[in-house]
């Protein structure tokens, strides 16, 4: 069956459009809540496509063929705020199914006539679901006492005439509603989130049950699709793509190269901030997948451009624009490239773009927006609209290595931003030799995989030892080991303390001007994974 192709409505507000077909989907109108990723991969688990927009681009999809339902965010504001998120559902509400969460049940049910009040004890955490109106397909295998998950500061007191009260709690009389002549519901809880029980049922009852949702969004699919649509997009012409090692450039690759064949150009870049042995080790693997790849060392470059900077921001675009200097040049190398690809990933998108207006800078982003004009080079995403785990799972699809597949996340500036303060050639080759013995050590004791992300850090201080009777005066490193799903939250890792212990021995025995060895036990939030 032939497949019709659409130019997504998301390459107006994020970019290069992206051909796709025309898959059915839900889409999620963001008023700024922590949760709203949480909720999009929520959807994503049932098989099914959706998309996040702000708030404020609701009304661009009205009439659209392909949105099936819309999902209302929650929200850190309240919807007695001056300037509090006021979505345009013209054209969407009453036409297509519509489920506010939090905020957005108070939105609905404030304009739908309810009453919506501040809290006069404000519930947050774990409440049970006292009385459910089961004959409601929303509520659909899901019975009384089942626990959800609640976080809010403003209540909806009173129903009007117009909503019919679908679930309560002992303190909240109207947990849950429906617009009466409407599949148009709200819920005050957060089915998104892990503590409400049957927060998945719920959502499979409104995403497959009631907006009657294909599940067709599986790794295979987007595989055939996107390969289908790559060549479409491409058509004879030449692509380059740099290539870091890590998983999203990988799995890009291997997809454009299905599209295009060695008219796809692959250029891995040695920043001399990579892990001990990685640049060759890196590109074995790549040629041994048939890929189109040049290995380009240009670490005394990078080097150069960090000498004497101490701030992280510093560094960090100095690592960027020596970057793009040399993968410029070796691009201009390669006759008649018109398009870069990127293996930029869901959550770079929507960090790009806030409910309003650009979001605040902890970091410099490496993968959107920094695209010199001067390349002169369009821009191709395949991997633009998924999540990180949606992204292994594509690749083990494309059948990638699972030691690609399977390493942990790695950050662009590399062990630039691990060396706090100045880089030099020699805190680089010392923390190297901590890091290949932190990480090898992880795998030997069958952690590395139960790890999410873990590296050294190789800290600005020294610190008082002794070794041999005799007094040290030398480096502290800190190693960090954390486990999440996709980055935006962490926890750190509680590893043996016997496994820590050999650790920290074999480092300070084996590494030269090592002496202190510490165990970072933060999690994000409020650290960030990075030290930098």
């Amino acid at each position: 069956m032939a497949l019709h192709w659409s130019r997504s409505r998301s390459g107006n507000t994020f970019g290069l459009p992206i051909l796709r077909p025309l898959h059915s989907k839900i889409l999620i109108l963001d008023h700024g809540s922590q949760y709203t990723q949480l909720l999009a991969r929520r959807v994503r688990e049932l098989d099914v496509y959706c998309e996040i927009h702000p708030f404020h681009a609701a009304a661009q999809f009205a009439g659209d063929p392909s949105v099936k339902g819309v999902i209302l965010s929650g929200s850190p504001a309240s919807v007695f705020d001056q300037g509090a998120p006021d979505t345009d559902l013209g054209g969407l509400q009453g036409k297509v199914p519509v489920l506010g969460v939090c905020y957005g049940a108070q939105l609905l049910a404030k304009r739908a006539g309810g009453e919506v009040g501040r809290s006069t004890t404000r519930e947050y955490g774990r409440a049970l679901l006292d009385n459910i109106f089961v004959q409601q397909p929303l509520f659909a295998e899901i019975h009384p006492g089942t626990q959800v998950w609640m976080s809010h500061g403003d209540s909806i007191l009173a129903a009007s005439a117009g909503m019919e009260v679908l679930a309560g709690t002992h303190s909240v009389a109207v947990a849950a509603f429906r617009i009466r002549g409407e599949d148009t519901f709200g819920v005050q809880f957060h089915p998104e989130v892990y503590h409400s029980t049957d927060g998945m049922q719920l959502l499979r009852n409104f995403v497959i049950g009631i907006c009657g949702c294909a599940q067709d969004h599986s790794p295979k699919a987007f595989v055939e699709e996107a390969v289908e649509g790559l060549r479409q997009q491409l058509g004879q012409d030449q692509v380059v793509l740099a290539l870091s090692g890590g998983v999203d450039s990988s799995v890009a690759a291997v997809l454009l190269q299905r599209a295009i064949g060695d008219r796809l150009h692959c250029i891995f870049v040695n920043n001399g901030l990579l892990r001990k042995g990685e640049f060759a080790q890196v590109l074995e693997s790549y040629r041994g997948m048939g890929l189109n790849v040049k290995g380009v060392d240009a670490s005394a470059q990078f080097l150069a451009a960090l000498k004497g900077l101490e701030e992280p921001e510093d560094k960090r675009k100095a690592i960027g624009r020596t970057f793009i200097e040399v993968f410029d040049a070796e691009a201009k190398r390669i006759a008649g490239v018109k398009w870069l690809g990127q293996g930029t990933i869901y959550p770079d998108v929507i960090e790009s773009v806030s409910v309003k207006g650009p979001s605040v800078t902890i970091k410099s982003h490496h993968n959107v927006g920094g695209l010199p004009a001067r390349m002169n080079l369009k821009v191709v995403e395949p991997l633009r609209s998924l999540f990180k785990d949606e992204v292994r799972r594509v690749g083990r699809t494309l059948g990638l290595d699972p030691a690609i597949l399977g390493r942990h996340p790695f950050p662009g500036p590399g062990l630039g931003i691990r060396i706090l303060g100045e880089v030099t050639a020699e805190k680089v080759a010392l923390l190297q030799e901590v890091d290949h013995i932190y990480v090898n050590a992880l795998r030997e004791a069958g952690q590395y995989d139960k790890v999410w992300q873990a590296g050294a850090i190789l800290l600005p201080v020294r610190s008082v030892g002794v070794m041999g009777d005799e007094r040290t005066y030398e480096n502290a490193v800190a190693l960090r080991a954390v486990s999440s799903t996709d980055g935006m939250t962490a926890d750190w890792c509680h590893l043996p303390y016997e496994l820590l212990a050999r650790i920290s021995n074999s480092i300070i025995n084996q590494v030269k001007g090592v002496n202190r060895v510490v165990y970072d036990i933060s999690s994000k939030p409020p650290a960030t994974i990075e030290w930098e």
